[in-house]
């Protein structure tokens, strides 16, 4: 009869730990990053009356006889099911979708305790806190190489209060460009307006750039495209006399009446014209046209063009307008304009002190064969920064070249010094990468419209910060007002062997113990460690309508244990009754 008292005895201590459980859980319903627990009863040693017996000939064999003692509670499990996110307001409310915990220490990182419950902010002092003050451990950016590296001992997360960001210089500058290499271009530009293109290319007659007449434009950008021979006539005694000039591929072979370069074919044309009127003068003039200017005395020029007998149609229009007669009167006659391929790009770039200079990028085509192109290339600044070089103009020049396929073969001017001339630092090496030698990288040469697909510079100002937003990998990105962004810190995570095995401490953080096993840190989405949602919380996994129903169980169990004890009073009482 006792062992019934006790077995509801036990039955009333197990469930009423099942309501405490079951208590707690409700209570957490809103606790963010809460995991709810679940008890296991277990029975207990049962008493044996009779032990089992085997068959024995003809008798078959017995069952133990047994009385169970009652029940307990053989463990609290907690449940490490992903509770629901829910998005909020504040930036720095961090969740984790999948497994593994924050690491949060209360005493700079002798002791780390673990949570799911990512409440947290910055104090005072720009410590990275939960809500119990504990820092978020993670690895800080290093200020040598400006990189975070999550193999190295996680830290308190500390992120000063109006940091600041110096100027940095700009060291590279890349550039990813096509320079149109067909015969029909859009990007053109007057021959003898340069601007700084100019560059040693200029003649010391002004009569502009000398600039291979077969790469040369005409005003619908058609290309004149001159072959080794092809030629036209020109007179200037009215057609008694005709002198063909004839272009030639190899600039060595030039003479009285060959021509390669618009140099060559300027001082032709003016030698020609000097034998009727020494007085006359050629030039190529402002608007990209060869213009013909008689003198005010001396013979007038009687001027007729016509084809040679190897003739290129578009040359021979673009020189026709020379025709007429030009009176010793200082008049003129002109071509129609000459134009070549051309293309330009400009970045800001930056000194020492984070001052902007723009570089521009000027393009000008020269040379093409079955090896490829080449065009000429200028880099210049404007004042008061330099270009470090003998010129004294500020620019430098050099030239970029194109495999046959397009593709970039070679530049001449890897790299450029640049002083500011403000007080930043001089000289200041600007590394220029144009691409990958017969790779399509970055410049190219198509039969394409010339365009800048991109163009960078890794340079800036200096600048405050001014905002704070954290990625999946628990890194937080700063952005400053100078427009740039980086990491400042991440935040790191732990995972173990045994979620259930970990001690609850309240406030919402876990203890490792010896069956949770040593806690495995690294940075979030690697591993077995999920990755974290900013602006948002993990909510209690607590399933309320679960949590009810199991509690009306446990009522049900505590009270039928209790009605166990009631009739066993009554029937000692009925026993007790006999004697009377």
């Amino acid at each position: 009869m006792l062992r019934s008292l006790w077995a509801g005895v036990s039955g009333l201590q197990a469930h009423q730990m099942a309501l405490d459980v079951e208590g707690n859980n409700i209570a957490n319903v809103n606790t963010a990053g809460f995991k709810y627990s679940r008890v296991n009863f277990a029975d207990m040693l049962s008493q044996t009356s009779k032990i089992a017996t085997a068959p024995q000939g003809e008798l078959g064999g017995k069952n133990p006889m047994q009385v169970g003692l009652g029940t307990q509670v053989s463990s609290v499990t907690k449940i490490f099911k992903q509770g629901s996110v829910q998005t909020t307001d504040k930036n720095t409310d961090l969740a984790i979708q999948g497994d593994g915990f924050f690491v949060v220490s209360p005493d700079g990182g002798k002791t780390y305790k673990f949570s799911r419950n990512g409440d947290f902010v910055f104090d005072a002092n720009g410590n990275f806190v939960d809500s119990n003050g504990y820092v978020v451990q993670g690895w800080k950016r290093d200020p040598n190489t400006n990189q975070i590296d999550s193999t190295a001992p996680i830290k308190n997360i500390q992120i000063p209060p109006g940091l600041t960001t110096p100027a940095n210089s700009t060291a590279n500058v890349t550039l990813k460009a096509n320079l149109n290499s067909g015969p029909l271009i859009k990007n053109k530009s007057l021959i003898f307006k340069l601007d700084s293109t100019a560059g040693d290319d200029t003649t010391t007659s002004g009569a502009g750039a000398a600039l291979d007449v077969s790469m040369l434009f005409n005003d619908t950008g058609e290309a004149l495209a001159l072959k080794d021979g092809d030629n036209f006539q020109i007179s200037f005694d009215g057609g008694s006399s005709y002198t063909p000039l004839t272009y030639v591929v190899d600039s060595n072979n030039v003479d009285a009446t060959h021509f390669h370069n618009t140099e060559d074919l300027r001082k032709e044309i003016q030698d020609l014209a000097k034998n009727q009127n020494n007085n006359a003068s050629v030039i190529v003039n402002d608007q990209g046209k060869f213009e013909v200017t008689n003198g005010t005395s001396g013979n007038d020029l009687n001027i007729k063009v016509k084809a040679g007998d190897q003739n290129n149609q578009r040359f021979l229009d673009m020189m026709t307008p020379l025709s007429g007669t030009i009176p010793n009167d200082g008049s003129s006659k002109i071509t129609q304009p000459f134009y070549s391929a051309t293309h330009a790009s400009s970045i800001d770039i930056f000194d020492s002190l984070g001052t902007k200079h723009t570089l521009r990028f000027e393009f000008r085509k020269t040379a093409q064969d079955k090896t490829g192109s080449t065009w000429r290339m200028v880099l210049s600044v404007p004042d008061p920064g330099e270009i470090s070089t003998s010129s004294p103009k500020g620019y430098i020049n050099g030239n970029i070249k194109f495999n046959s396929d397009g593709s970039f073969s070679t530049s001449s001017i890897p790299s450029i010094n640049f002083s500011g001339h403000n007080g930043s630092t001089p000289n200041q090496t600007v590394d220029l990468k144009f691409g990958t030698a017969n790779q399509f990288d970055g410049m190219t040469s198509f039969d394409a419209t010339s365009n800048t697909s991109g163009i960078s510079q890794d340079g800036f100002p200096g600048g405050d910060l001014n905002g704070i937003r954290i990625d999946e990998t628990g890194t937080l990105i700063g952005s400053f007002t100078n427009g740039r962004s980086f990491g400042l810190a991440q935040v790191s995570m732990a995972s173990f062997a045994n979620n259930v095995g970990l001690e609850s401490s309240g406030g919402g953080v876990f203890i490792q113990t010896s069956n949770s096993g040593d806690p495995i840190i690294g940075q979030a989405a690697t591993g077995k460690r999920g990755f974290i949602q900013s602006s948002a919380l993990e909510m209690s996994n607590v399933d309320l309508s679960h949590s009810l129903t199991q509690l009306i169980i446990v009522q049900r169990g505590f009270q039928a244990n209790a009605k166990t004890i009631t009739t066993s009073d009554q029937i000692l009482n009925t026993l007790l009754q006999l004697k009377q």
